[in-house]
């Protein structure tokens, strides 16, 4: 039975759109459950945020988070990061994959900051996606953890919950984003990202969804979520 239902779930479309009058529930019954909408990567600046969120591209944060503590020790400016050269840098994230695009990426990053921001992260999107290795997902991700903008970074598990749960529905990243910040309450934009990135990651998960203890279980409009209750 468990076998059968994980691989449909794998192989089931987007789910049917989740009506309006839902959407508001959806998201207080997940502020009642996730005490700290907040990333779970470890940073002390907008700086430090910024090479962490680099360093996560197809990693876990504990993971970022076991190399950035060693790194940021010793060097958590564009400078300091710079006089380690990429060589060095590649010593202190070489446990993460893709370090070695990662580190030239963020040496150029690093200087670019120096060049032309003063040593300063931007707070926009057009500057944040010059820099090497900032793409769309990275910028949203600044913007919105270090700048409090309702911007939405969609990675796999906020695309999951989107199209499972039918919240925002749609065969591209681009269009999922565009249609969540549609949905979404206006009050609930600026902590929506991390409500479902944790959500995803915790409940609404890959595999083997935990429909059984899901808060939103009302509200989801996922065709086998009585199937994975049971399990």
């Amino acid at each position: 039975m468990s076998k059968t239902v994980k691989h449909k779930t794998a192989q089931t479309p987007p789910s049917r759109r989740m009506p309006n009058k839902q959407v508001r529930p959806f998201f207080e019954k997940l502020a009642a459950t996730i005490d700290e909408p907040v990333t779970e990567l470890e940073y002390q600046s907008d700086f430090e945020l910024l090479i962490a969120v680099i360093l996560s591209a197809q990693a876990t944060d504990v993971s970022v988070n076991i190399a950035t503590k060693k790194l940021f020790a010793v060097a958590n400016t564009p400078d300091a990061i710079l006089q380690l050269g990429e060589a060095g840098l590649k010593d202190y994230i070489k446990s993460i994959g893709l370090y070695n695009a990662k580190a030239k990426n963020i040496i150029q990053t690093c200087t670019a900051l120096i060049q032309n921001h003063n040593s300063q992260v931007p707070d926009n999107r057009k500057d944040l996606e010059t820099l090497a290795g900032v793409g769309r997902k990275t910028a949203n991700v600044v913007l919105n953890t270090a700048f409090g903008q309702p911007t939405m970074a969609v990675d796999t598990h906020i695309f999951r919950v989107s199209n499972r749960t039918g919240l925002a529905t749609g065969k591209t990243v681009l269009i999922v984003e565009k249609k969540l910040i549609e949905r979404i309450p206006e009050d609930f934009l600026i902590d929506a990202h991390h409500y479902l990135i944790l959500h995803g990651r915790y409940t609404c998960q890959a595999r083997t969804p935990k429909c059984g203890n899901c808060p939103v279980f009302e509200e989801c409009m996922f065709k086998d979520k009585e199937a994975f209750a049971t399990l």
